[in-house]
């Protein structure tokens, strides 16, 4: 592993009756608690960059999701309100009294996009890196997706075994133009392990199974227009071109007019991946604004510290 400038921790919490890792990069006793929520196929250590360019003082949360990571693997698939409940479960555990800094990149962006509009009280300021929603579905999609979703039932995906840690640090700099051979190869070893003399990657293959619960981009952006906290997007320069973009960035309009306060940055150099690609970029404008107004600084500490 690369030499890190700031340690952490891991702890195996279990939340919402699921076995979680935790990751925790301790700061000082009296200072703010940033919490960081990853991606889809992603882990916590993906943060790693981004926490070495962060306030030092601060200290910052990070969980595997389940199915991600060193996280317990679901028996079946993956569901979106499982995920909330993970999130509701984390900030109970961590800071049951007081309203958080909650971040999270894409996936994860979402999901905190969402719980900060369903319990708008236990969250005082919000991030989202590239976490901006899915594309909207129709209802005439639906039969499609269940048969799908039944084909992959009775056959999952599975991942084929890796070639070698290198060569995923390779795909990884394919994918991410701006990222580092060394911030590569770091994000390679997190993302997978040996299993019996194999290389696989960590995460549930389940994962890559369809949700049969089409996306309602409405359901969400009621969420949103209930969200009480000032909200950061942070958008990577370079993310026309990624999948996420497609249906989403047309409309990114109308999902703006849901935030009562909202602000916009965008990552130069940068795609979707804006965490790893430009990590001190990114830290810059999360720091700017979580330490904003410091009248409210001291929302984002936890009651465990």
């Amino acid at each position: 592993m690369t030499a890190l400038s700031r340690p952490s921790s891991s702890q195996l919490l279990g939340l919402n009756r699921h076995r979680h890792h935790v990751r925790v990069w301790h700061g000082e006793a009296d200072a703010p608690t940033l919490f960081l929520l990853h991606g889809w196929m992603d882990c916590s250590a993906s943060f790693q960059f981004l926490v070495d360019a962060l306030p030092a003082g601060w200290t910052v949360v990070s969980i595997d999701w389940r199915g991600f990571g060193e996280s317990d693997w679901n028996v079946g698939g993956y569901y979106a309100p499982d995920y909330l409940a993970d999130l509701d479960a984390l900030l109970e555990h961590f800071s049951p009294r007081s309203p958080v800094w909650l971040a999270g990149h894409s996936m994860g962006g979402m999901v905190a996009m969402l719980y900060a509009g369903i319990r708008p009280e236990r969250v005082a300021k919000l991030a989202s890196l590239e976490g901006f929603g899915l594309p909207a579905t129709k209802p005439e999609e639906a039969p499609g997706r269940y048969a799908r979703w039944l084909r992959e039932t009775r056959a999952a995906p599975v991942f084929g075994p890796l070639e070698s840690v290198e060569r995923v640090a390779e795909r990884q700099i394919e994918r991410n133009r701006h990222l580092t051979r060394e911030r590569a190869r770091f994000m390679a070893e997190a993302l997978t392990v040996a299993d019996g003399g194999t290389l696989r990657y960590r995460a549930d293959p389940r994962h890559k199974m369809v949700n049969p619960v089409l996306y309602r981009l409405e359901e969400a952006k009621a969420c949103w227009r209930r969200i009480a906290a000032p909200v950061l997007w942070l958008i990577g320069g370079d993310t026309w071109d990624h999948p996420m973009a497609k249906g989403v960035f047309a409309t990114l309009d109308e999902r703006r007019e849901c935030f009562a306060d909202l602000e916009e940055v965008t990552v130069e150099n940068a795609g979707h991946m804006l965490h790893l690609e430009q990590p001190e970029a990114a830290a810059k404008a999360l720091a700017a604004f979580f330490a904003a107004q410091p009248a409210r600084a001291d929302a984002g500490g936890t009651d465990t510290q």
